[in-house]
């Protein structure tokens, strides 16, 4: 970790939320996306910053479809810490257990976000049971709130390394 620096990069499913967390934390952050079917997508990635208790911490997040692994590659490079946004609608799937797989390998902090619990159909008790022993704070990206407290928590414990 670069002296009051952390790079942190967001990751998770298509849809889960990664977009809309880092533009909560940061209105004026900046992406890349495309049009698809689905609705507009990050295809290259989303950057905003922010200063945290006495960190100016720098937010890279990640594109959620498989064929962008090689983004997902270059900006994890170098960095401090990384989320995992899962949709607590419909719960951990394929693309967030290979991620997890992933950042386990190296060895990176991680903390999960359960995104989407203002909705009525959120469950954000079967992510903490899909990833036991993983910090999981249960946010809604619509709540600048809930991201800002789940963001503290998660530098709280990287500044304490």
């Amino acid at each position: 970790m670069a002296e009051g620096r952390l790079k942190i990069v967001v990751f998770g499913s298509f849809n889960a939320g990664k977009s809309s967390f880092i533009q909560a934390l940061d209105p004026r952050s900046r992406h890349i996306e495309a049009s698809s079917s689905e609705g507009p997508t990050t295809v290259a990635f989303d950057f905003g910053r922010l200063q945290v208790r006495d960190h100016a911490v720098y937010l890279f997040g990640t594109p959620g479809q498989e064929r962008f692994e090689f983004v997902r590659q270059i900006l994890s490079r170098g960095m401090d810490g990384a989320i995992v946004i899962v949709d607590a609608t419909t719960g951990v799937d394929a693309m967030t257990r290979h991620l997890y797989g992933q950042l386990k390998a190296v060895g990176v902090p991680l903390a999960f976000m359960a995104n989407k619990c203002d909705c009525p159909d959120a469950a954000p008790e079967s992510v903490r049971r899909d990833l036991p022993g993983e910090t999981v704070h249960p946010i809604s990206a619509r709540n600048a709130e809930s991201v800002h407290a789940a963001l503290d928590a998660f530098v709280a414990t990287l500044a304490a390394r």
